[in-house]
């Protein structure tokens, strides 16, 4: 049986069948989690200085670590960053038809 190959959206969310508005919050957080992952990876920061950096505590860095996505909101994740001296930009484009 041949594999079915489908385009993705761009958006893996999307992709899974969440709802359009869910499916882009959950996108911009996952980047942004990401950007965090990557300061404490590259820094080579143990969970307590990188709760110290964050400004949260050690137990919501390890949330972060475990991917729990659903903990934390864009507005957290944005002040996390500021905390690091990242500042983060924001981009508004017209949707793709």
């Amino acid at each position: 049986m041949p594999t079915k190959i489908e385009d993705s959206t761009g958006n893996v969310f999307k992709d899974l069948g969440f709802p359009a508005e869910e499916a882009d919050n959950l996108k911009i957080r996952s980047e942004l989690m990401i950007h965090v992952l990557q300061i404490i990876e590259s820094r080579g920061l143990k969970q307590r200085e990188a709760a110290e950096l964050f400004g949260v505590t050690q137990p919501r860095i390890s949330d972060l670590v475990r991917g729990n996505i659903d903990l934390f909101s864009i507005d957290m994740l944005v002040t996390m960053l500021s905390h690091a001296g990242v500042q983060v930009s924001v981009v508004i484009e017209p949707a793709a038809a």
